[in-house]
């Protein structure tokens, strides 16, 4: 039998997911990008390498401004969001040449948004097969790279297409 290890896993299942602070708000404050995965700062958003993700290289683009409604977003945080994100495509197509992406935002807890109060848009690489038995019987997904390491290639690229 295989052994497929995700320590990464265990500081999100015992992690206190109820501690009144925004994740999305609390990250930029601090100095430390690498450490919390911030891959850049633009002016009215962010983009975060997602630290328990869907797949190796799951990032999100988020707006600085702690907001759930979408309708609200200024012409500009949307522009930028927007921007953000095909740079995103970009740099994941430029380091780990996917077959496709899915990309949304949950917006609600009904709608499966685990941070419901501070929206942000997914942006998630796939490749065909990528699917298999483990996730759907198992419950289980492997993943192939280090988040640290995905963090470095990916910073390193989207520092070159600024």
């Amino acid at each position: 039998m295989k052994q497929l290890w995700a320590p990464w896993r265990m500081e999100f299942i015992t992690s206190d997911k109820k501690s009144g602070g925004c994740v999305f708000c609390d990250l930029p404050k601090e100095t430390q990008d690498k450490k919390n995965l911030i891959i850049h700062r633009a002016t009215k958003v962010f983009v975060i390498l997602n630290k328990f993700p869907y797949n190796l290289g799951h990032m999100m683009v988020v707006p600085f401004e702690h907001t759930h409604e979408f309708n609200k977003l200024s012409t500009e945080q949307l522009v930028e969001m927007t921007s953000e994100a095909q740079k995103v495509v970009d740099v994941l197509s430029e380091v780990y040449k996917p077959d496709g992406f899915n990309m949304g935002m949950n917006l609600g807890q009904a709608a499966g948004a685990g941070i419901k109060d501070h929206l942000h848009w997914h942006v998630v690489p796939r490749w065909n097969g990528d699917t298999n038995f483990m996730p759907v019987l198992g419950e289980t997904k492997g993943m192939p790279e280090h988040l640290q390491t995905c963090f470095e290639k990916c910073f390193e690229v989207y520092r070159r297409k600024k």
